[in-house]
C-alpha cells in the first residue's frame, strides 16, 4: 500500500521510500522509516493531500505520494 492509498482519517506508519530524486527531500520533512502519519484530507479535485507527520502538516503531491510505501496502524 502506498500513502496516496490512504483515505482520510487513517494512521499508517512508514516503511520505505522508493529511490528517485525526491527520496532525499521527504526524508529531510519526516517521512522517515517508521515515523507515523495521519492523513487529514484531499484537496477538492484529490490533488494534493495534506498529511500530518510529527508535529506538523504537510501537503503533498499524489505522484509524490505514490513513492511512500505504508502499513495500516491499527
Amino acid at each position: 500500500m502506498t500513502l496516496r492509498d490512504g483515505k482520510s482519517g487513517m494512521v499508517v506508519q512508514i516503511d520505505s521510500i522508493r529511490d528517485s530524486g525526491l527520496k532525499e527531500r521527504l526524508m529531510t520533512m519526516g517521512l522517515i522509516r517508521g515515523a507515523k502519519v495521519r492523513i487529514l484530507r484531499s484537496a477538492p479535485l484529490g490533488d494534493p493531500m495534506a498529511i500530518s507527520v510529527r508535529s506538523y502538516n504537510l501537503a503533498l503531491r499524489l505522484a509524490d505520494a505514490e513513492q511512500v510505501s505504508v502499513s495500516p496502524v491499527l
